[in-house]
């Protein structure tokens, strides 16, 4: 008996995201994501999208301050030990299917991390550099992704956003599953769900995604602002516990 049945996980995927009342589909995409929070005693209600990105601007600011240093710091260090730009710039798939640029302290040599599309980091990748290699176990290497944040493209908590055209076990993430267009309702994230319960590093199996889209899907169907400040607490003790972070 296998461990893990694809075709069952998918089929509950699948129903999961039909009995999400608060998105709306059209032509297979999603339309638009217009879940509220009510203010208490009756006054006029907050939307959703409205709130949490004021905790984001928030949020990215003190992060900003807190580790402004630390980023100046890292970027001379790879000018420093490698040849090429400090940081690095790669398109990824955002809120509604839009497309954006998403940065990130270089990790790989520079002939080897394209802008374009770019195979998923391995164990022992040859591509990473010893400085990248730390990078990317603390995770240090997503801070730029503040200025994204910022510049409204992401949001702190929400679905990681992936390159156009990446693959699970040969297939494009989208192949895999129906309902993978469904985290796209919402502006991916620097950390989220999935990621604080482990499912982070290379998804080279289906059954890799299809855990972590369930995460993602979960998240969306059940968002509120103390579930974002509990994925933001949890991130650190999620980091400090990470082993596959390559």
């Amino acid at each position: 008996m296998p461990l893990f049945n694809l075709e069952a996980a998918e089929t509950m995927l699948h129903a999961r995201v039909h009995s999400f009342t608060h998105l709306a589909f059209s032509g297979g995409h999603v339309a638009s994501y217009p879940c509220q929070l009510l203010a208490p005693s009756g006054a006029p209600s907050i939307s959703a999208p409205r709130l949490k990105r004021a905790v984001d601007l928030t949020v990215a600011l003190l992060l900003l301050v807190v580790f402004g240093s630390l980023m100046l710091m890292i970027a001379a260090l790879i000018r420093l030990t490698s040849p090429g730009p400090a940081l690095f710039t790669q398109e990824r798939v955002g809120l509604h299917g839009q497309r954006f640029r998403m940065l990130k302290f270089r990790t790989m040599h520079p002939a080897d991390e394209m802008p374009g599309y770019c195979p998923q980091a391995t164990r022992n990748d040859p591509r990473v550099t010893p400085l990248g290699r730390l990078l990317r176990r603390t995770s240090c290497d997503e801070l730029p992704q503040l200025l994204n944040v910022l510049a409204g493209t992401m949001s702190i908590v929400g679905p990681r956003p992936h390159a156009p055209g990446t693959c699970a076990a040969g297939r494009p993430f989208e192949a895999i599953s129906l309902s993978y267009d469904a985290r796209h309702s919402v502006k991916p994230g620097i950390t989220g769900l999935a990621q604080v319960r482990g499912w982070r590093g290379q998804t080279d199996t289906e059954a890799k995604l299809l855990h972590r889209l369930d995460s993602d899907l979960e998240y969306i169907a059940n968002w509120s602002l103390i579930g974002d400040l509990l994925i933001m607490a949890r991130t650190v003790p999620a980091l400090l516990c990470m082993r596959n972070a390559w």
